[in-house]
Formats: structure tokens, sequence, C-alpha cells
């Protein structure tokens, strides 16, 4: 019956209106019984057709005929509504079910809450639930996995407690999903501890990882650069049987190359390909600035010549890597050559490819260049960020334009960007170089307050100059602050403030 009831519903030729359909049983006398199933079939067939507006039609006949509605059936149609994401027409039907009296259970509440959760009314879906426990209907392990999955991803730390202090309460246990779920909120909180005893508590129990789990532990592993115990969980899983997908190799290549480990990128990319994995753009350009952080430009052309082969389009980042691994090794040239050579097959430049441009001009110290790449990119609609602003900043106080350094750093602020660390230490390094050291200590003092925490050349940039003016006190209480700090001096600053001693005696 439903393989007709399919055939009719989606022939052109053999569609018929709802009415006629329903008039032809109605017109042969039959049971309620019968005309009830064959309310409820049409009803299903025409919501695995997605023909929503006819299933509607049933579902209206049945209230209106006081016929029995199946909540399964109901449940059918959500899960179809859900699918196209016709999250609005959902809620419609959710209410059209509670005022026909269909039975509700925690099923079709539980398809609500995962609504509300995946349009971020992760409140409204907590409410909902309480309604659902008023009327004595007993979440289960999908109600709260849905809404732990909604609060992990809002980062609501409240309501991630709340669920488990229900589930622990309600006796709920934990699936793979669960401990998926916090695993993936601890390693967003940092807390790798808790990260690896919620790993070793489901195998405790029972619950058999699967790559989902073993992806978010390898993946929070090479975040941190606790390669050992990434590579540790790797062979891990493919002694269980597991095969690694592409996600995994992602987050692997990611994290060696960021280690500056291209030999183990290499050994990946090899066991991929004898797992028959198709290597993707993502791990394409990953092991591409791997090798340019290395300085190993040749092999990152190589790798993006085998990228374009397999058919992918090297694009922004692509043309960027490669031209920030060539500013690496001071070419220069090159490297504008490239990002201008990206221009020329249509790709448009984007925020980091003109503070790439603007960051070579200012080493090479054309500023005019510079100043003109920036006015071009605000003219095209791409907005500087941070970097950009820095890069400006630190060419001018380079170049002793200081006052032109903080208009930049004013017009930073004015665009919402908070100024940095290597903000302040342009602007320290400007004044330092131009003999304004009380300039350079008012800047310096400035930052401590705002927070931020001075870098290795911030200090070195203080204590040179103050060292050079003999002010030796003040250079040697800064030296005790760096040595505090955890930050090590270099021999040139060392025999700095040894000379500083001596310029002080004189």
């Amino acid at each position: 019956m439903k393989k007709v009831f399919n055939y009719i519903v989606t022939d052109a030729n053999l569609r018929c209106s709802i009415v006629n359909l329903i008039s032809l049983i109605e017109s042969g006398n039959q049971q309620p019984k019968f005309v009830e199933k064959f309310c409820d079939l049409l009803f299903r067939v025409y919501a695995d057709n997605k023909l929503f507006e006819d299933a509607l039609g049933v579902f209206d006949y049945m209230e209106r005929s006081g016929l029995k509605i199946d909540e399964r059936s109901c449940i059918a149609f959500l899960l179809a509504l859900k699918r196209c994401d016709h999250i609005e027409m959902c809620f419609k039907f959710f209410q059209k079910m509670v005022d026909a009296n269909v039975e509700i259970t925690v099923y079709s509440i539980s398809i609500m809450i995962d609504g509300l959760c995946k349009r971020g009314d992760v409140a409204m879906a907590r409410d909902l639930m309480d309604q659902m426990v008023v009327k004595g209907i007993k979440p289960n392990l999908y109600t709260y996995n849905t809404l732990l999955n909604g609060f992990v991803k809002r980062k609501d730390a409240v309501g991630v407690n709340e669920m488990l202090s229900l589930m622990q309460r309600d006796q709920v246990a934990y699936n793979v999903v669960t401990y998926t779920l916090l695993i993936d909120w601890y390693g967003n909180s940092g807390k790798m501890v808790e990260v690896e005893k919620m790993f070793d508590e489901m195998r405790e129990r029972g619950v058999e990882a699967d790559v989902h789990v073993y992806t978010t532990v390898i993946s929070w592993n090479c975040k941190l650069g606790n390669m050992r115990r990434a590579f540790t969980l790797f062979d891990d899983l493919t002694e269980r049987g597991i095969v690694p997908n592409s996600h995994i190799y992602g987050a692997m290549f990611d994290g060696v190359c960021k280690a500056g480990q291209v030999e183990a990128a290499e050994m990946l990319l090899k066991d991929m390909q004898r797992q028959g994995l198709d290597v993707n753009e993502v791990i394409f350009n990953t092991l591409m600035n791997g090798y340019c952080k290395k300085g190993m430009i040749d092999e990152a052309l190589k790798v993006m010549a085998i990228m374009e082969k397999k058919g992918f389009e090297a694009g922004p980042f692509a043309y960027n890597t490669i031209a920030s691994g060539l500013c690496k090794v001071k070419r220069y040239n090159e490297a504008k050559k490239w990002l201008f050579t990206m221009m020329e097959r249509g790709l448009a430049l984007n925020t980091v490819n003109f503070s790439t441009l603007i960051d070579i001009c200012c080493k090479e110290g054309n500023l005019e260049e510079a100043k003109w790449l920036f006015e071009d990119m605000k003219m095209k609609g791409v907005k500087p960020n941070s970097f950009t602003y820095n890069t400006l900043i630190h060419g001018y106080s380079k170049k002793g334009n200081i006052k032109q350094a903080y208009r930049l750093k004013c017009k930073m602020e004015e665009m919402g960007m908070t100024p940095d660390v290597y903000t302040y230490t342009s602007l320290i390094h400007g004044e330092r170089v131009f003999g304004k050291l009380d300039e350079a200590m008012i800047l310096f003092n400035e930052m401590i307050e705002k927070g931020f925490i001075p870098n290795a050349v911030t200090y070195t940039t203080l204590i040179t100059g103050l060292s050079k003016e003999g002010r030796s006190d003040e250079a040697f209480r800064l030296y005790d602050e760096m040595i505090a700090s955890g930050l090590t001096p270099d021999d040139k600053l060392c025999a700095s403030l040894v000379g500083s001693l001596h310029t002080a005696k004189s």
C-alpha cells in the first residue's frame, strides 16, 4: 500500500487532491479504523516526500474527524521538517499536536529541544524541558545531550554544570556522545587534565571510544603542542582497528608543522595515502606552511604544484604562506611578486595579503608604498586588522615619524581595536631611538597599567637606551624585572649593562 501511495503522490499524472483521495474512502462506507490507518499512512507518505502542506491537510482532516493521530507519525513529520531546516514549521506543528491532544512523549519534545538549540534558543529549550518534567515526562539521554551540546557551544559553564548535576540526580549514564561533548568542553577551557580524566573514565565504564572521541582528544593535544601524547593516541586508535579520518590527519599535520617537525608531516602524508584518504586543500596548505616556517621554500613550492595538479586552486592563504616564507628568508621582491601574481590570476587580496605587502614595504623602508597600499585596501572595502596597524606603527616609529605612529594608534582605537604589547613596543622603540627615554618610560608604565606583559624586545629596547644614557639604576631594575618574568636576556644586553656602569662613572 505504501508503494502505491508513493506512486500516487509523486507522479504528476496520478496526483490528486487530499479531498479526492479521502472522499474515495468515505464513499465506500469504510470502518473508522480503516480510514484512520489509511490517513495515517497517507500522512507519513506525504512527510517522506517532503509534501508538507499536503501532510498538514491530512492531519487537519484527522483532527476534524475525531480520528486517532499516532504520535510516531507526528515524530516522523517533525524529523522530516527538521531535516529540511523548517524549524518554525516544526514549532507550529508541535503546537497543533498539543491542541489536537496527540500523546506527547519525550521523543517529540526532544526533537523540539534540539530544534531550539540549533537556532540558538538554548534558554527556551531549557524551559521546554522543565515543562516536560512538570507534565511527568522524564528527559532521556538524548534530551540531556542535546541541551549539553547547546550549553557547550555557548560556552555556558553554569548550563553545562546544571545538566551534569541533573544527569547525576536522574542516574542517567553518559554515552560516547556525552563524553565527546565533555572532552571538547574541557579542551576549550584548556583543562587537559580533565580531558584525559574523561577519556580514561569512559574506557573504565566500558564506553567504547569511537573515531569522534579520538578526533577531539587528538585535536586538543595538537592545538596545545602535546605532540607526543597525540602520537600515542594516534597509535592507540589504529591498534584498536579504528581508521583515522581526514580530521585526525589534519589536526596531526597542524600540530607537527607548528612544532617545525616537517619530517613527521611527510611520514603522516605517506600514511594517509596508504589508507586511501584524499589529501585535501587544508592539509596541503598546512604542509606548505610547515615548510615555509622552516625556510624550505622550494619544498613548499613543490607542494603547491602537486596541489594544483590535483585540481585544487591555490587561494589567498596559499599565496600568503609562500610570500611570508619568502619574507622570512628576506627575499622581499619575490614575496611581492607572488602576491601580485595572485592578483593577476583574478584573486582579490584579503586583509592578511594586504598586511603582508605592507609589512614587506615597511621592511624595505618604503613607507610611501606602504601608505598607498593601506589606503588602497580601505578603498576596496578590505578592513585593516591590528596586525596591519602594528606593522605601520612599527614602520613609522623606526623611521622616526613618531607623530604618524601615534596617529595610527589613535585610529586603531577609534576602529575598536585595542593596542597590544607590539603596538607599545614599537612606540617605545621609536621614542628610544630618538633619545626620548622619558616618553618611552611613560609608555612602558602605561602598558603595564593596562595589563600588558612586556616581552623580551620591550625590555631590551628600554634597557639598551637607559644603559647608553648612563641610567644604570633604572636599567638594572628593568633587567631584574625581565629575569623575574622568565625572559632570557642576550649577550648584547648584558654587555650594554656593563657599559652603563662605565658611562655612569664618567
